[in-house]
C-alpha cells in the first residue's frame, strides 16, 4: 500500500494502532548489538516458541486476535545487564535474562501476571518493578533514545503507531521549505557530531543556492572507542533518522541522500536497509513523496573502518569513490560538498532530533537543556562505574549526576580519578569538574569536548599516563597521514609516551610533548588532527604529577607500566623454598635453599609470576 495522503496516513495509523491494542501484551526483547552478543536471540527465540506453544502469540496485524507479541528492539540502554526483557503494559524490565529462565517468564508474567522478581533489577535490599523506576533510567531525559527499547526496531507500522512520520506530514502538507529552515534554526538545534554547528543554518545555506542537484548526508561513522550512541539509534529506531533527513530534503531541495555507515556495524546496516525499503513501499521515500512536489531517495554508503572519515570531507570523498582524507576546501560544504553540489551534513543524532521540534515546536526543544545547548545529548557511559550503557540526559547535566546517580558510582567503592569525555579528541576532566555542566561551550573552556558523547569513568588505580598512551596510539594509527603535522607529530609523540612508561622519560620530554602538541593542534589539516593532542594536554595540565614520577622516580603511581614496577623479595618472609626461582622463566631469581632469595632486577621481566607462586606471600611489587 503506498500512502498519498494525510487521510491515507492516519486511516494507516489508526489500523495499526487497534492492533497493537488488541496486543494484551507486549514481550520487547533487546535485540541492539550488546545484547544480541550476550545471547538476546536465544532468549526471543526460546520465548516465541513457549508462547506460540500456548497458542498465544500475534503480530501487528488487523485480522489477529487478542494475544501476546514479541518483538526485537533496539538498545534498551543498561548494557551493564544484559540480556534485557521489557514486558507491557507492566513496565517490567528483567536482566541478564536466559533461555531458561523464558519458561517462568511465560508462565508467571505472561499467564499468571506476576513479576519474576529475580530477574529484576535490585539494590539495597529493593526491587525495582518497572524500567522507569530504577535509577539507571530514573536520571534520564530519552527524546532521541525514546524508541529505542520500546518498539519494535524493524516494523515501520510501530514507527508510526508511535508518531513516526507526523513531522513529515506536516512539513509537506502545512509548511514551506524557508519556515521549517526557520524553525530549526530557532530551536538552535547544534550538530551532535561533535562540532556543534548550528544545524538550522547550515539547513537556510543550503537552501539559498541554486543548483540542480543537492545532498543530505548523515554522517554515521562513529570511530571512537567506547561510543555506540549512533549506531544505537540506527539499529532500534532508523526510521527517525529516515524522516530527519526527508524532512531536510525538503528544506533545503535536496533529491538524494547518503548515510554513511561503517561496514562493522553489519545490524544498523540491516536494519537501515529494511527501513529504507519499507519507507519506499509505503511512499515516504521515492517521487512524490505523499502525493506532493518532493522526490527524494536514501542510499546506504560502506565506511571501510577509517576513523578520519568521520571528518566531513574524508567522508564526501569516501561516498565519491575516493579515498577517504581530508581535503582543503575553498569553499564550504554547503556551497560545494558531494560531487561539488550543495550539501547538507550532519550526524544520526542530529537527524533523530528533527521530528521532536518540527512536531513540538522549537519552544518546547528549548525547554530543555542550556541557552547556549538546548536539548538533550546521548552519551555512551563505560570504564570504571557500576552501570554502563547508552544515556540521554539534557545539556547542562552535571559529570556527577551522570556518573554517580546515573552510572551509580565507581565499581568496588574506589575512587573517582578523571573521566575521558569526547574520546580521542577530547581530554580528560578530575574530581574539580563533577559539578560542571555538559554543553558545548563549558567543555570548551576547559580543553575538554562532547565530541560524539563517547564517556570512559576511570578510578584512582588507572594511570593517566598510560590513558594518554592509548588514545594517543589509537590517533596515530587511524591518522590519514596526509598532512605531515598529524602523521609525523602524533607519531613522535607516541615515541615519547611509550619511552615514559618504558621508564625511559626525561623532562625534557615532557617540555617536547607539550610543544608538539600546540604544533599539531595549529598546523592540522582537519578537525581530527587539530584535536589530537587533547588527551595528551589535559592528562599533562591535570596529572602532571604522574608523568613527573615517571620520569624522575622511575615509577608509575598505579603499579600499571609493566616496565617500571619493581618486585622484590620480603627477606623476613622468604622462607628459601626455592619454588620462585624455579618457575621464573628468565632466570631472575637465585640463592640458597633456606635462606632468603634475591631477584636481579636487570633480568627480571615483571611477569609475576613469582609472586603468584609464593606460598608465604614474600613477594610483592614497591
Amino acid at each position: 500500500m503506498r500512502i498519498n495522503s494525510i487521510e491515507e496516513f492516519k486511516t494507516y495509523r489508526d489500523r495499526f494502532k487497534k492492533s497493537l491494542d488488541k496486543q494484551y501484551k507486549r514481550v520487547i526483547v533487546c535485540g541492539g548489538t550488546g545484547c544480541v552478543a550476550g545471547g538476546a536471540m536465544d532468549v526471543y527465540d526460546e520465548l516465541k516458541r513457549l508462547i506460540r506453544e500456548k497458542g498465544l502469540l500475534v503480530d501487528l496485524e488487523l485480522e489477529k486476535e487478542d494475544g501476546i507479541s514479541v518483538k526485537k528492539s533496539g538498545c534498551h540502554g543498561f548494557c551493564e545487564a544484559g540480556p534485557l526483557v521489557r514486558i507491557e503494559p507492566e513496565k517490567y524490565l528483567y536482566l541478564r535474562v536466559k533461555p531458561e529462565d523464558c519458561e517462568d517468564i511465560v508462565n508467571e508474567t505472561l499467564i499468571g501476571d506476576r513479576p519474576v522478581e529475580r530477574l529484576m533489577y535490585k539494590q539495597d535490599g529493593e526491587t525495582y518493578y518497572t524500567q522507569e523506576s530504577i535509577p539507571f533510567y530514573k536520571g534520564q531525559t530519552r527524546l532521541v533514545l525514546e524508541h529505542c527499547g520500546h518498539i519494535d526496531a524493524e516494523s515501520i507500522e510501530e514507527y508510526i503507531v508511535f508518531t513516526g512520520y507526523e513531522a513529515l506530514t506536516k512539513v509537506l502538507h502545512s509548511m514551506t521549505p524557508e519556515e521549517v529552515c526557520r524553525e530549526i534554526e530557532d530551536a538552535n538545534l547544534r550538530g551532535r557530531g561533535g562540532g556543534g554547528f548550528p544545524a538550522g543554518r547550515k539547513w537556510s545555506q543550503v537552501l539559498s543556492y541554486d543548483s540542480d542537484m543537492k545532498y543530505i548526508i548523515c554522517n554515521g561513522d562513529e570511530g571512537d572507542p567506547g561510543a555506540f550512541m549512533d549506531r544505537s539509534i540506527m539499529e532500534g529506531d532508523p526510521h527517525s533518522i529516515i524522516e530527519g533527513m526527508t524532512i531536510a530534503a525538503y528544506a533545503t531541495g535536496a533529491k538524494e541522500g547518503y548515510i554513511y555507515v561503517r561496514a562493522e556495524y553489519p545490524l544498523a546496516i540491516d536494519r537501515l536497509n529494511t527501513a529504507i525499503e519499507q519507507a519506499r513501499e509505503l511512499g515516504f521515500l521515492g517521487e512524490n513523496i505523499l502525493d506532493t512536489d518532493l522526490s527524494f531517495d536514501i542510499h546506504i554508503s560502506k565506511g571501510a573502518g577509517a576513523f578520519v572519515c568521520g571528518e566531513g570531507s574524508a567522508l564526501i570523498a569516501s561516498i565519491e569513490g575516493e579515498r577517504g582524507m581530508p581535503r582543503v576546501r575553498a569553499k564550504r560544504t554547503v556551497e560545494e560538498g558531494l560531487w561539488k553540489k550543495p550539501t547538507v551534513l550532519n550526524n544520526v543524532e542530529t537527524f533523530a532530533n528533527i521530528r521532536y521540534i518540527i512536531r513540538n515546536g522549537s519552544d518546547w526543544f528549548k525547554s530543555y537543556g542550556t541557552k547556549g545547548s538546548p536539548g538533550t545529548k546521548a552519551f555512551a557511559l563505560t570504564g570504571n562505574v557500576n552501570n554502563t550503557g547508552l544515556i540521554e540526559v539534557p545539556m547542562g547535566a552535571t559529570l556527577r549526576q551522570v556518573i554517580f546517580d546515573i552510572g551509580g558510582g565507581i565499581k568496588d567503592g574506589k575512587k573517582f580519578k578523571a573521566v575521558q569525555i569526547g574520546g580521542p579528541s577530547g581530554g580528560c576532566l578530575t574530581e574539580d569538574y563533577l559539578d560542571m555542566k555538559l554543553d558545548f561551550d563549558s567543555l570548551t573552556e576547559v580543553g575538554a569536548m562532547i565530541g560524539s558523547g563517547g564517556m570512559v569513568v576511570m578510578d584512582e588505580d588507572t594511570c593517566m599516563v598510560e590513558v594518554a598512551r592509548f588514545f594517543m596510539g589509537f590517533t596515530q594509527n587511524e591518522s590519514c597521514g596526509k598532512c605531515v603535522p598529524c602523521r609525523e607529530g602524533t607519531k613522535r609523540m607516541l615515541e615519547i609516551l611509550n619511552d615514559i612508561v618504558d621508564g625511559k622519560g626525561t623532562l625534557e620530554d615532557l617540555e617536547l610533548l607539550e610543544e608538539l602538541a600546540e604544533t599539531i593542534s595549529n598546523t592540522s589539516l582537519c578537525g581530527l588532527g587539530k584535536t589530537a593532542a587533547y588527551p595528551v594536554m589535559s592528562s599533562l595540565k591535570y596529572f602532571r604529577d604522574e608523568y613527573l614520577s615517571h620520569v624522575v622516580d622511575k615509577k608509575c603511581p598505579t603499579k600499571n607500566c609493566a616496565k617500571l614496577k619493581v618486585i622484590m623479595i620480603d627477606e623476613s618472609l622468604c622462607k628459601g623454598c626455592s619454588k620462585c626461582a624455579r618457575l621464573c622463566p628468565v632466570g631472575a631469581i637465585s640463592g640458597k635453599v633456606r635462606e632468603p632469595y634475591i631477584i636481579d632486577q636487570e633480568k627480571c621481566t615483571k611477569c609475576g609470576a613469582c609472586i603468584e607462586s609464593c606460598a608465604f606471600k614474600a613477594i610483592g611489587e614497591v
